[in-house]
């Protein structure tokens, strides 16, 4: 901001380690004259606090845009392409054009048109970093909840994807479903032996 590098965007991803579903990410430029209380790392907080600055985020900043990539492209480009993706997508949908970003995480954002930095624990050091992942990490939430309506046999709205035992039971018992990122073990595994479920 001293640079004069107004706005500045903070970007996050979620969903880089679940075994299903997509990986989304959020773009946030809030506004500078107005501090949010109670922003941090999304991993941090609960469900609860998540959704309530979700919504203060959404109403009070100058801009904020969420994206996501899904798992079959996930399985084409891999999860650090498709992150990075999802992210760029992110900060091109913002309606408010930044002039910065800062980027959680070690790795650039090909392709920008802007400058960015990339800012290892962002979330846990930036306000707008947090801030885009508490977006981030509640639309994808949602949307594993829409999935498990979908595939109510693998407890989605329970361990949102990530690969706990009982997510780990449930693909050998019934296989994995159309939403499970298949290059991803041991999901391909199981997909050799089993018909995937649609």
């Amino acid at each position: 901001m001293r640079r004069g590098k107004l706005p500045v965007a903070g970007v996050d991803e979620a969903g880089r380690g679940p075994l299903a579903g997509p990986v989304f990410a959020a773009a946030v430029i809030l506004d500078p004259d107005l501090k949010i209380e109670g922003l941090d790392d999304s991993k941090k907080l609960s469900p609860s606090k998540r959704e309530a600055l979700c919504y203060i985020i959404k109403r009070h900043s100058l801009s904020w845009a969420v994206s996501k990539v899904s798992e079959k492209r996930i399985d084409r480009i891999n999860i650090l392409n498709a992150s990075l993706l999802a992210m760029k997508k992110a900060l091109a949908a913002l309606s408010v054009k930044p002039g910065y970003a800062l980027v959680d995480g070690n790795r650039t954002i090909p392709g920008l048109d802007i400058g960015q930095l990339c800012v290892v624990k962002g979330d846990a050091i930036s306000v707008s970093i947090a801030a885009a992942s508490i977006l981030a990490k509640v639309e994808r939430d949602r949307q594993m909840k829409r999935l498990h309506d979908r595939f109510p046999d693998y407890g989605f709205d329970v361990h949102k994807g990530y690969g706990t035992s009982a997510h780990m039971k449930a693909i050998k018992k019934h296989g994995p479903c159309a939403c499970h990122r298949m290059t991803f073990e041991p999901v391909r595994s199981c997909r050799l032996q089993r018909t995937v479920v649609k």
